[in-house]
């Protein structure tokens, strides 16, 4: 017979949801900054954030920065 393995699912509470949200509002906004503060000052700042290498507009290379970020949390 084949072991079956039922997966345990956790629910999240609120307290989860808004740490989360916290964290990743203020990764946002931390990334964000230097990526205004790259753009201002011409550099190539994509490639000083992790995950946004490929991405074409600021908000997309700061979020999939952020997310990044989050992954190794």
């Amino acid at each position: 017979m084949a072991h079956v393995h039922r997966a345990t699912h956790r629910h999240e509470g609120p307290a989860t949801s808004v740490s989360t949200f916290s964290i990743f509002l203020l990764g946002f906004v931390l990334f964000g900054v230097i990526a205004v503060v790259g753009q201002l000052l011409g550099c190539q700042w994509r490639s000083w954030l992790p995950g946004a290498e490929g991405v074409k507009s600021m908000t997309g290379g700061v979020k999939s920065a952020v997310y990044t970020f989050m992954s190794h949390l």
